[in-house]
């Protein structure tokens, strides 16, 4: 007969402490170690009572929706025509043939006169663009600017008394606040989703040496909701819908948005001159380690970003900011990693005039806290420009990683090349640059001058995972 198994659950009460078994029956207890947590307690009921039930956000989505554009973005491709050869003798080469490519996207009109805020990768390239309105009115659109670093772009239609999205303070969000997305994704036609704000501040290399600090959503976005709308609870705009990570190209729930303090400060310049300006500190940083913060003398958890580089002349060496000095914050903010101190020198103007927190390493060995007042230069597009048309950058740890490098590979990572640079069929992007003539690339500054005009040089690069060595002359400009 099956008899519950109390018996167990009776000698396993037993058997802990605090209890004993004896010959003679039960022991008297023995008083056990009690080492009470402490609990943080908040016994007020999840709801007040008094809150009504959410049953719709239609009255806060059905205003905003009647802001929120398609965009139709064309350019003509040259299709190259396969000709048999046998047939070429006869005939000659034929004629490549124009077709028309089309991009769609989504943005969002701000002001009443027709000017719209979208992304960058929206209009980049295409030539021609028909803006879409809810109440299914057409209007062909011109590109006022655009900025390619954080992926903002403003388009421009001629009409009047449009409806506008009421710009709220995205630096007053918080997780877990509702947010929805808007915009026409696979051209399905506009949609709304739903989510909450999952990050903020997000920094995930999207943009290839750009400014970001996206909001993270889990409101499903998909293709064609970049430049779309991401609203608050409130139906105002918070967000402009930039991109999504996904294994498949469809919403997995992780997708972001530029906030809409940094998209605004965009249009804005873009607008009145036409670029963005932007400070300049004249530093090369990388986040601090724990074994680097520990030399300094450091907590091992330290975070700020150190300074591997100077540049002469700079309103940084103006200042007199040294190499191995620790960046804590800016203007009272943290700049806990390198792209911090990146994102937010680039959000600022030229002739702003900032102050640094500093650890320096004294000659004692003691690190000692400054305060140090820099003046901002401008940046100017060519900053990074090792020769003409070739962008370079410093190899980090991010790029290290990404190209699956040792970590012993130091140099300079080639970021872009112009199709009209005379270097673009020996110079590749992602190609590491790490010596010149056998000598070793320390920094940008000092490969520039290695690169001499009017002569032949040899690099010794690592490109797509084989060493070679690359034969160049540089041209007298």
């Amino acid at each position: 007969m099956n008899r519950p198994h109390l018996s167990c659950a009776l000698f396993a009460a037993l058997a802990l402490p605090g209890f004993g078994l004896t010959a003679d029956g039960p022991a008297a207890p023995a008083t056990p170690v009690v080492h009470k947590p402490v609990l943080q307690l908040d016994t007020s009921p999840v709801s007040d009572g008094k809150s009504g039930l959410v049953t719709s956000y239609a009255d806060v989505v059905e205003p905003a929706e009647r802001a929120v554009v398609s965009i139709e973005s064309t350019k003509t491709v040259r299709q190259h025509v396969a000709v048999n050869p046998m047939l070429r003798q006869f005939f000659g080469d034929v004629p490549d043939e124009e077709a028309k490519e089309t991009g769609l996207g989504s943005g969002v009109i701000v002001a009443p006169d027709g000017f719209i805020l979208t992304n960058n990768h929206v209009v980049e390239g295409f030539e021609t663009f028909k803006v879409t309105l809810k109440d299914g009115r057409d209007f062909p659109a011109k590109v006022i600017g655009a900025d390619p670093k954080t992926d903002i772009a403003v388009i421009k239609i001629e009409a009047a008394e449009l409806p506008v999205l009421t710009l709220a303070d995205s630096d007053k969000l918080r997780v877990g606040d509702i947010v929805f997305a808007v915009g026409n994704p696979l051209a399905v036609g506009e949609t709304v989703t739903m989510g909450i704000v999952s990050a903020k501040g997000r920094q995930v290399g999207i943009l290839e040496n750009g400014y970001e600090s996206f909001i993270q959503t889990d409101a499903a976005i998909n293709l064609g909701n970049s430049g779309g709308a991401l609203l608050d609870a409130r139906g105002r705009l918070v967000g402009i819908n930039s991109a999504l990570v996904s294994p498949s190209r469809g919403s997995i729930g992780i997708g972001f948005a530029v906030p809409v303090n940094l998209a605004a400060s965009i249009m804005t310049s873009l607008i009145e001159t036409g670029t963005v300006k932007r400070g300049y500190l004249g530093v090369g940083t990388a986040s601090l380690t724990p074994d680097v913060a520990e030399g300094l003398g450091l907590p091992r958890n330290a975070t700020g970003a150190i300074i591997v580089d100077v540049a002469p002349d700079s309103p940084a060496f103006k200042a007199g900011l040294l190499r191995s000095d620790v960046i804590l914050d800016i203007n009272d903010k943290p700049a806990a990693t390198n792209d911090d101190v990146h994102f937010m020198i680039g959000q600022m103007l030229p002739g702003a005039k900032i102050s640094l927190k500093v650890i320096r390493d004294s000659a004692d060995g003691s690190p000692k806290t400054l305060a140090i007042s820099v003046t901002l230069g401008s940046l100017v597009d060519d900053r990074n420009e090792l020769l003409k048309g070739v962008d370079a950058v410093r190899l980090t740890d991010e790029f290290r990683r990404k190209l699956d490098l040792d970590s012993n590979v130091d140099g300079l990572v080639v970021t872009s090349v112009a199709k009209d640079s005379p270097y673009v069929d020996k110079l590749d992007v992602n190609m590491v640059i790490a010596e010149i003539d056998r000598a070793r690339v320390a920094d940008l500054t000092s490969a520039r001058k290695q690169l001499t005009a009017g002569h032949h040089h040899v690099l010794f690069v690592y490109d797509h995972g084989s060493q070679a060595f690359v034969a160049l002359y540089v041209r007298s400009e």
